[in-house]
């Protein structure tokens, strides 16, 4: 009796837990279906109550770690992601889902390798070739990139992204197959408004390169009439920040002393695509400076000391800030280019603080800001009068800080720059007071990785082919023309 009551309690035990699993399989496929209908909260839900009641699936880790990084909790997520890649070593998704999370932590040669396992275990995993690609044509290595986002396209025709950061590197003999796809009457069919910009921008880029500036002109105002119809501009509430910060720095008061060996803080401040990147990876070249790139920690630090209620000391929170990121470098140069609306505030506030000023002329500026194709941010840049009001608002502005810190701001044409590089690099350099060194003439050389929109341009040589580009696209920079033409110092453009 006593072994067949044991067999029976078996059987209970075996037919408790077919009955646990089969309800399992249903959440999880519910989980599944609610991720499909974009419903991510919701899944999200079911694959936390999974984790807690024991459930090992890996597609269960992997989804639930992809949701947290998307809500921004990376610790969490790198946890559950490292735990879906345990219980099956062979899942791509989760490689693959652990590459952005390395993406959004600005971590790329840790994505890069999680994006080559994928792609290892799945050859056909057409994003995760596009996401490689995009990471290798930030680090510079332009023909492995176009290598990999090619062979996204090839796997599926349809992935816009592709065609867009195409359009944007060196063509080869090789192209042809891609652009007959992208200017064919079928890939615009069943895309909504996001793959339509990407493609739009894309044929404009490639209608640039061959010289059809009226086809490219057209392209260019359906992509950003359809970006402004998506993403309003903020073109006022940028303006209206730049000016309110003008009076704070008016009353900021110094609360520093000089600090001997303190770092060099130097600040590149302008408009997207003026010349920036350029100057900071000539600025790079020297083995002292940490290029901290596009990071917007001194609106970050400026935060905090308005949330102290200014009882804290605003150089220290930036320099804490600066250490985490370049390993206590003696010079750091940051790229955030609206760091103009703060320049009273930093030249007040930070020890041994540079501005370097860069600017070029303004038509070609916005043209270039117009067929950025900006995935984030600068929201602006779709309207052509709009670009026009933040140039001179900020051209202003920055006439104003000169006038009232000249010693500490450098103006930087960069139209001078690339018409002659060697006169205009030792001008700055002699500013800075560093020694010369003729290495500082090919920052295309520079191995460091570039995540703007100038990281194929910064590849090659100093050229200046672009100045005077504006004249190509007339037409259509009418808008920008009229408004700019009511400064009295842009009448002679």
């Amino acid at each position: 009796m006593k072994g067949f009551g044991d067999k029976k309690t078996k059987r209970k035990r075996i037919v408790s837990n077919e009955n646990k699993n089969a309800n399992n399989e249903k959440l999880i496929k519910k989980a599944f279906q609610l991720q499909a209908k974009g419903e991510k909260i919701e899944a999200a839900k079911y694959y936390l109550y999974l984790i807690k009641n024991g459930v090992e699936d890996y597609r269960v880790f992997s989804n639930y770690g992809a949701f947290l990084k998307e809500i921004g909790k990376y610790k969490e997520a790198e946890i559950e992601l490292k735990k879906a890649i345990k219980l099956n070593p062979k899942y791509a998704n989760a490689y693959f889902n652990i590459a952005g999370l390395y993406i959004s932590k600005r971590k790329f040669l840790k994505a890069e390798i999680y994006l080559r396992n994928a792609i290892e275990i799945k050859s056909d995993f057409a994003i995760a070739h596009y996401n490689l690609g995009f990471i290798l044509q930030d680090q510079g290595k332009l023909q492995e990139a176009k290598s990999h986002i090619r062979n996204s396209l090839e796997i599926e025709p349809q992935l816009t992204n592709a065609y867009w950061s195409l359009s944007t590197l060196p063509e080869t003999d090789r192209d042809q197959k891609w652009q007959n796809q992208l200017f064919s009457k079928s890939i615009l069919k069943n895309k909504n408004n996001t793959e339509l910009v990407n493609i739009f921008f894309a044929r404009a880029n490639i209608l640039h390169k061959k010289s059809k500036y009226k086809e490219s002109a057209e392209n260019l105002s359906k992509a950003n009439n359809l970006k402004l119809s998506m993403y309003k501009s903020e073109a006022n509430i940028l303006i209206k920040k730049t000016n309110k910060l003008k009076i704070s720095s008016n009353n900021f008061q110094r609360n520093y002393q000089i600090i001997p060996n303190y770092p060099i803080c130097i600040f590149i401040v302008g408009l997207p695509r003026c010349g920036s990147t350029l100057v900071e990876s000539i600025l790079s070249l020297n083995s002292q400076v940490s290029d901290l790139g596009e990071v917007n920690i001194f609106e970050e630090s400026y935060r905090e000391y308005i949330q102290a209620d200014k009882k804290v000391n605003l150089a220290d929170i930036y320099k804490k800030k600066t250490t985490i990121s370049n390993n206590k470098s003696k010079i750091t140069t940051n790229k955030w280019l609206f760091n103009y609306q703060y320049a009273g505030i930093i030249l007040n506030a930070i020890p041994n603080a540079k501005i370097i000023h860069c600017y070029r002329n303004p038509l070609d500026n916005i043209l270039s800001i117009y067929r950025a194709h900006f995935t984030t941010g600068n929201s602006f840049s779709s309207s052509l009068i709009d670009c026009a009001e933040v140039y001179s608002n900020q051209e202003e502005i920055m006439k104003t800080y000169k006038q009232e810190f000249r010693s500490k701001i450098y103006d930087l044409n960069y139209d001078e720059l690339v018409t002659n590089p060697l006169k205009e690099i030792k001008s700055l350099i002699k500013w800075l007071n560093w020694e010369w060194n003729d290495t500082y003439l090919s920052p295309h050389l520079n191995k460091r990785s570039v995540f703007t929109r100038s990281n194929v341009e910064i590849r090659s040589p100093i050229s200046s082919k672009s100045v005077g580009g504006w004249e190509n696209y007339k037409d259509m920079l009418k808008p920008a023309f009229e408004i700019l033409f009511k400064k009295d110092k842009y009448k002679n453009l």
